[in-house]
C-alpha cells in the first residue's frame, strides 16, 4: 500500500481549487467522495499511451492505491476458481427450489445507451430476436421461473441519468406481468478536463456531456443510497444476481456466486481472476504495465476472463458499503467532448471480489457469456445457431462446434438499422467457421454460410449476393465469384 505524500505548495493549491470546484456543483451525489483526494493525499496523473489506445493515464492516489506487483500474480487454483461441473446440483424438489429463489433478486446494469449500434435510448430495448428486446427476454425469463416455482423474483434495474426516463416509460409494458420491477440511478459524477483536472461542467458546459455515469462498480453504493438495499433485506432478500443487460446468457443459476469463463481470442483485453497474496482478485488490462500487456492478453496463462456476472449476499454488501470499505481500483477512460480531452473515472463491479470474505469464482460454460456488443454479436443470436424457448437464448445442438464462428462486418454495418436492411433474412450458420464482409454488400435470403467465407464488394460497386446460394469456404469480389 502507497504512504501519503506531502503537497507541495501548487499542489495544495490545485488541490483546494478542484475541491472547490466539486463542491460548487449542484448535482453531485455523495459517492464521489470516494473518488476524491482525501487530505494529503492527490492524484498523480502520468501519460502512457495515445488517446486511440488502451489506456492514457496511470491513476494513483497516494494513500489509497494498491499497486499489483506483477511478480505476486499467480494462476488460481480450483479452489479460488472453482470448475462449474464440480458444484452440488440444485434441489430437484420445488418447494426447496421455491425457498432458494425467494431468497434472489436479479440485478441488470440498464445504464448504457445503444449508441455504439446507432440506437438512442437504452440499450436494453434493441430488439434481438423474434421482435424481442433484450428486457423483454429478461422479463419473460424471470416470469417463467416465478411462474413455473410459484416464487417472487424481483427484478432491478440501475439505470444511469441517460437511461432513466426512457426505461421508467419501458417498464409500464409489464405492468400487468408475473414479476415486481424496481428501478434506481447510479451515480452522476463531472467529466474531469485533462489539461487541468478541473470538472468539465465547472467550465461551463452545464448539459448531460459534462456528466458520466461512473461505471458498474456503483452498483453497491447506489444499491444502498437509493434505499433499495434495505427495503429488500426488510423483505427477507438475501441474495442478488448482477448481469449486464446485454448479456444473453447471463440467466439465473443458483449454484453460482461470482462467475468467469473460458477465455478466447475475442476476449483478450477482458480482465480476468488471480490469486494475489492468498486471495481472489480481478485484475483489469488497466492495471497491466506496458510491459506485461501482451502477456496478460495470451491465452495460455490467462485462460479466464471476468464475464461481469456475480452473485453477491446482501448482508455483506451493506455492511461493506456502510464501513467505506470498498476502495475499489480506480480505471480511467478517456473521451473527448466537443474537442476536449476529459477523463472519466470509473470501477468495475468484479474488482469487489477482493473485500468479501470467501469470495470465489466458477468456471462456467461458455454458453453463460452471450453479450450483443456490436452487430455481428447479433448476426449470430438471430441465426440458426440459437433457438429461443421461454425467454432464454438456447445454442442449437445442432452445431458440431463448440466455438462460435467469428464474424467481422464491415462499417457499411455498423449501425442496426442498416444492419437489418442489409438482410432479407440471416444466413444459415451453422456449419460456420468464420465470415468477413466489407463494402456494399447485400443478401438475399436463405444464403447459407459454410467454412471460412470472406465477401468483399469492390470500391463503389454493390455486391447483391442472391436468394439461396450456398458459399463455402470462398471469397466472393463480385457477381462472378457465386
Amino acid at each position: 500500500m502507497a504512504t501519503a505524500a506531502t503537497l507541495s505548495a501548487t499542489d495544495a493549491e490545485k488541490l483546494s481549487h478542484f475541491k472547490s470546484a466539486v463542491a460548487s456543483l449542484p448535482q453531485i451525489r455523495q459517492g464521489f467522495r470516494n473518488f476524491l483526494p482525501r487530505e494529503r493525499e492527490i492524484w498523480l496523473y502520468k501519460p502512457r499511451r495515445s488517446l486511440s489506445q488502451v489506456r492514457t493515464f496511470d491513476v494513483v492516489i497516494l494513500g489509497e492505491a494498491q499497486y499489483i506487483e506483477w511478480s505476486k500474480i499467480q494462476t488460481p487454483t480450483d479452489e479460488v476458481v472453482v470448475p462449474y461441473d464440480s458444484l452440488a446440483p440444485t434441489p430437484e424438489d420445488p418447494v426447496e427450489t421455491k425457498k432458494l429463489l425467494d431468497k434472489l433478486v436479479v440485478l441488470k446494469l440498464n445504464g448504457g445507451l445503444g449508441t455504439t449500434m446507432g440506437c438512442t435510448g437504452p440499450k436494453s430495448v434493441i430488439e434481438v430476436r423474434n421482435g424481442l428486446t433484450f428486457l423483454d427476454l429478461i422479463v419473460i425469463q424471470i416470469e417463467t421461473l416465478n411462474s413455473k416455482y410459484g416464487s417472487n423474483v424481483p427484478l432491478l434495474l440501475m439505470n444511469s441519468f441517460n437511461t432513466h426516463d426512457d426505461t421508467q416509460k419501458i417498464v409500464e409494458k409489464y405492468a400487468n406481468s408475473n414479476i415486481e420491477i424496481h428501478t434506481f440511478n447510479q451515480s452522476q459524477y463531472p467529466r474531469l478536463v485533462v489539461e487541468d483536472l478541473m470538472p468539465l461542467p465547472s467550465k461551463g458546459n452545464t448539459s448531460k456531456d459534462g456528466w458520466y455515469p461512473p461505471g458498474h462498480g456503483d452498483v453497491f453504493p447506489s444499491l444502498k443510497n437509493s434505499g433499495k438495499l434495505d427495503t429488500l433485506l426488510s423483505q427477507g432478500k438475501e441474495y442478488v444476481f448482477v448481469a449486464n443487460s446485454d448479456n444473453l446468457g447471463a440467466v439465473v443459476d443458483l449454484s453460482i456466486l461470482i462467475m468467469v469463463t473460458p477465455k478466447t481470442l475475442a476476449d483478450v483485453k477482458g480482465g480476468t481472476l488471480i490469486s494475489y497474496e492468498g486471495k481472489a482478485q480481478l485484475l483489469e488490462i488497466a492495471q497491466v504495465p506496458d510491459e506485461h500487456v501482451n502477456e496478460f492478453k495470451s491465452i495460455e496463462k490467462f485462460k479466464i476472463f471476468n464475464t461481469n456476472n456475480l452473485w453477491v449476499n446482501l448482508s455483506a454488501i451493506k455492511r461493506l458499503v456502510e464501513a467505506d470499505a470498498l476502495k475499489m481500483e480506480i480505471i480511467p477512460n478517456p473521451k473527448e467532448v466537443d474537442g476536449i480531452k476529459v477523463l472519466q473515472l470509473e470501477t468495475a463491479a468484479g474488482a469487489a471480489i477482493k473485500f468479501f470474505d470467501n469470495a470465489i469464482g466458477i468456471n462456467v460454460p461458455r454458453s453463460r457469456f452471450l453479450p450483443v456488443k456490436a452487430t455481428s454479436d447479433l448476426l449470430l443470436v438471430q441465426s440458426d445457431l440459437y433457438t429461443l424457448n421461454d425467454g432464454f437464448v438456447v445454442r442449437n445442438p445442432a452445431r458440431a462446434n463448440p466455438a462460435n464462428p467469428s464474424i467481422e462486418l464491415g462499417p457499411e454495418f455498423k449501425k442496426v438499422a442498416n444492419f437489418l436492411s442489409r438482410f432479407k433474412s440471416i444466413p444459415s450458420i451453422l456449419e460456420l467457421d468464420s465470415l468477413k464482409v466489407t463494402g456494399d454488400v447485400w443478401f438475399g435470403a436463405g444464403i447459407v454460410l459454410k467454412g471460412k467465407v470472406v465477401i468483399a464488394a469492390k470500391p463503389g460497386v454493390k455486391l447483391e449476393i442472391p436468394d439461396g446460394v450456398v458459399i463455402e469456404n470462398k471469397g466472393i469480389n463480385g457477381p462472378e465469384d457465386l
